[in-house]
C-alpha cells in the first residue's frame, strides 16, 4: 500500500510509484503506434478506406465508461470490505484481551490467549497471501504448539478454536464466571465471521466472462478509434487515441488490482503492517514493552 503525503499538483501528473502506468505501458505503446500506422495511412487498409466516423465511437464510448466506472465500483468495494474486515480484527481481538484481563481470576493464563489472538492475525495473513505461517507461529506460540499446527490446513480457524478451548478450561477450572462466557464469547464469534469474509473475498473473484467481455471491448474500442478519428482530427489521432487509450486501460488495471486487495501490489491491503500493528497492540495491553518500530522517512511502500 502506498503511504505518502499528496505530491504537489505538477509533481503528481509525473508520478510512476504506485500509478498503473508500468503495467500497461506495452498495450498502450502498441495502441498509440497503431494510431500513428492509420494517420499516416489516413485510415486505408490495403486501399480500402474504412468508412467510420467518431459516432458509434461516442456511444460505444459513453457504454464502455459506465461498465468500467462499474467494475470499479464492485473491486472498490472488494476492497473496502477487507479492510474493514481487517478493522474488526483489530477492535476484537483487543477486546477479547480486555475482557480475559479484567474477568478472568487467572491474569497468569492471559498472556497465552494474546499470543493465540496474534498467532491468528499473522496465521490468516499468511493463508490469504499463500505463504507458509511457521516462523510466526514459532516466534509467538513456541516451537512445541507450531508443530502441532504444522499439518493443519486452516491454521486461523483452528487458533480461534483454541481460544475458545482456552475460555472454556478457565471457566472449567472456575476462573471465569459461566454468565460471563457469553461475552468473552460474542468477539470470538465476530473473529470468526471476519476470517470467514477474508476467506469469501479470497476464493471468489469477480465472473471471468463478466472481466473478459469488458477487456475485450476495450481493446477492440482502442483499436478502432483511430479510424473514426483520422477524417476530423488528422495529425492529432495519436495523441487523443493515447490519451483515451491510457483512460480506458487505466481504469482495467486498476479495477483488476485492487478486487484482489490481500496481495502486495503497490495499491493492496498492508497486511504486513497492520499484523504487526495488531500483534503489538495486543502485546502492549498486557504490560509486554515493545521496540519502537524503525522509522524511514523515505519508505512509502507497505506490504
Amino acid at each position: 500500500m502506498i503511504i505518502r503525503p499528496r505530491p504537489h499538483w505538477l509533481r503528481m501528473l509525473f508520478v510512476v510509484r504506485g500509478s498503473v502506468l508500468p503495467d500497461i505501458l506495452p498495450q498502450l505503446a502498441a495502441a498509440t503506434l497503431f494510431a500513428m500506422l492509420v494517420t499516416h495511412l489516413h485510415g486505408q487498409v490495403l486501399q480500402w478506406k474504412v468508412p467510420l466516423n467518431f459516432v458509434p465511437f461516442s456511444l460505444a464510448g459513453l457504454t464502455l465508461a459506465i461498465f468500467l466506472g462499474f467494475r470499479n465500483s464492485t473491486s472498490y468495494a472488494r476492497y473496502w470490505e477487507a479492510r474493514t474486515h481487517w478493522g474488526t480484527l483489530l477492535n476484537e481481538s483487543r477486546s477479547l484481551v480486555r475482557q480475559a484481563s479484567t474477568l478472568v481470576d487467572a491474569p497468569e493464563r492471559v498472556r497465552e490467549l494474546t499470543m493465540l489472538l496474534a498467532a491468528f492475525v499473522h496465521a490468516l495473513r499468511h493463508q490469504l497471501r499463500g505463504t507458509a505461517a511457521d516462523d510466526d507461529l514459532r516466534r509467538l506460540l513456541g516451537a512445541d504448539l507450531a508443530a502441532g499446527l504444522a499439518s493443519v490446513r486452516y491454521k486461523p480457524a483452528m487458533l480461534l478454536m483454541m481460544a475458545g478451548r482456552w475460555i472454556g478450561d478457565r471457566r472449567r477450572e472456575g476462573a471465569l464466571a459461566t454468565v460471563l462466557v457469553p461475552a468473552m464469547e460474542a468477539p470470538l464469534g465476530r473473529l470468526t465471521e471476519a476470517l470467514g469474509g477474508c476467506e469469501r473475498i479470497a476464493s471468489t473473484p469477480i465472473p471471468f466472462t463478466y472481466v473478459l467481455m469488458i477487456h475485450r471491448t476495450i481493446y477492440v474500442y482502442c483499436l478502432l478509434l483511430p479510424f473514426g478519428l483520422v477524417d476530423a482530427i488528422g495529425t492529432m489521432t495519436p495523441l487523443i487515441v493515447a490519451f483515451i487509450a491510457y483512460t480506458f486501460f487505466a481504469l482495467e488495471a486498476i479495477a483488476q488490482e485492487i478486487e484482489e486487495p490481500f496481495g502486495i501490489a503497490p495499491n493492496d491491503l498492508a497486511l504486513d503492517a497492520m499484523s504487526a500493528m495488531i500483534e503489538a497492540a495486543l502485546r502492549e495491553s498486557i504490560g509486554e514493552t515493545l521496540p519502537e518500530p524503525p522509522h524511514d522517512p523515505d519508505r512509502i511502500l507497505l506490504t
